[in-house]
């Protein structure tokens, strides 16, 4: 897989909100909230152009029984996909190049929180934002045939990011910020 990151896309929350609106159909009422997370849901920082959405489901074995339905939108189930607790899918475009991950934990997950702190703090925090982007255009350049290399050249930085936003939002009681879409709220309300 080649490593490349592009500046942010201000369309990339647009092709968020028309995704999760299928994926939301496709999972049923097993889906609790859907949000918005990675690189692309931060303006300002450079991101591979894959839109990560991030699910919380109310018990994670029956997101099994909705495979079809995800695969009837075009995503290939993984299971865990070597992250314990997770069910994760993912999606390629027309030209076979990966367009959307998503990830699936159950409500309550440490893993939830983690990853909506990590989005909410960089968010808030624009001089680490930026540090992350930086970081993240060095090592695509320096290792742009290896994903690998890519990941593990940022894990030291993201790991310590990930324990100032949790503690960031812990300290302050923040609740994460909601992203789903107008189309979550409709469906629910049914």
């Amino acid at each position: 897989m080649n490593v490349v990151v592009v500046p942010h896309d201000p369309n990339w929350f647009a092709k968020f909100s028309r995704e999760s609106t299928a994926v939301l159909r496709a999972l049923g009422d097993t889906v609790l909230a859907v949000h918005h997370v990675g690189s692309t849901s931060i303006a300002g920082v450079y991101a591979k152009p894959i839109v990560d959405m991030l699910g919380e489901v109310r018990e994670l074995g029956s997101v099994d029984a909705r495979n079809e339905a995800m695969a009837d939108l075009g995503y290939e189930a993984m299971g865990e996909c070597g992250i314990p607790g997770r069910r994760y899918f993912r999606k390629n475009n027309a030209l076979g190049e990966r367009e959307f991950n998503v990830h699936l934990f159950a409500a309550g997950s440490a893993a939830i929180e983690r990853h909506l702190a990590f989005r909410d703090f960089l968010r808030a925090h624009e001089d680490l934002a930026a540090e992350y982007s930086e970081l993240k255009r060095r090592l695509a350049r320096q290792h742009p045939d290896s994903i690998d290399l890519y990941m593990d050249g940022k894990d030291a930085f993201v790991k310590e990011i990930e324990r100032q936003a949790v503690a960031w939002r812990r300290s302050a009681q923040l609740s994460p910020t909601r992203e789903v879409t107008a189309a979550f709220a409709a469906e629910r309300s049914r």
